[in-house]
């Protein structure tokens, strides 16, 4: 009987929310951005039934905002925002740190410092998409392995939010590197099994990440025009 099984495949609306996601968090489509349906179908070759169903999806998850008279436009996250976000950061990704120490099995740990190492030579080759990839590659393992639901559901539930985050964070100059020798100090705190250490080094490096996040904030609030 298995070849009655049916595999699932995403239907259109997936996709196109897919590639509208893409497109905000590589930077094509920017902050406060205008998303015309017309351009939008003609750029997908999709209806306007399909891009209005996507965008209606987008919207629910934070990543576009629909303004009277304006319509749809890529969501900006506002200071207060940031600032709430990164609080619950810092208590989540603390807490998924600590069990992950706890419960995460040494192949688990392998795979962890395996995801850096990609995440480090994506930085090398200087892509920032890549980059950001790996490093939400590493977050996944790093829930996996916490064996939280919970935490983990609540962490995904912002993720996309999280993830303009990221790249408004490091935008900033230097940011990336200074990222990534964070990132390194909380693996080897990981691999050598000391969670005090680790959950200590998470939370500097997402007060690290919230202040050059908050600058570019802040500065881009300065210019609005810029």
């Amino acid at each position: 009987m298995e070849e009655m099984r049916v595999v699932a495949q995403p239907n259109l609306r997936e996709l196109v929310a897919g590639r509208i996601r893409q497109a905000i968090s590589s930077g094509r489509f920017k902050p406060g951005q205008r998303l015309i349906e017309r351009e939008l179908c003609e750029m997908l070759g999709v209806s306007r039934t399909s891009v209005r169903e996507a965008l209606r999806e987008i919207e629910s998850e934070g990543l576009v905002t629909n303004l009277p008279n304006r319509g749809p436009i890529v969501a900006m996250v506002s200071r207060e925002t940031a600032e709430s976000i990164y609080q619950v950061r810092m208590s989540l990704e603390g807490l998924a740190v600590r069990l992950f120490v706890q419960r995460a099995s040494d192949e688990e740990v392998q795979a962890l410092a395996l995801a850096f190492k990609t995440m480090s030579s994506t930085r090398a080759r200087g892509s920032s998409l890549t980059y950001l990839d790996a490093k939400s590659a590493f977050y996944r393992i790093l829930l996996d392995g916490c064996r939280n639901t919970v935490v983990s559901e609540m962490l995904k539930s912002i993720h996309n939010r999280v993830h303009l985050l990221r790249v408004t964070s490091l935008s900033q100059k230097d940011r990336i590197r200074a990222s990534t020798e964070e990132m390194r100090h909380i693996l080897d705190a990981i691999v050598g099994r000391d969670e005090q250490k680790a959950v200590k080094l998470m939370e500097q490096h997402l007060e690290n990440a919230a202040s050059a996040a908050l600058a570019a904030i802040d500065a881009r609030d300065a210019n609005p025009a810029g």
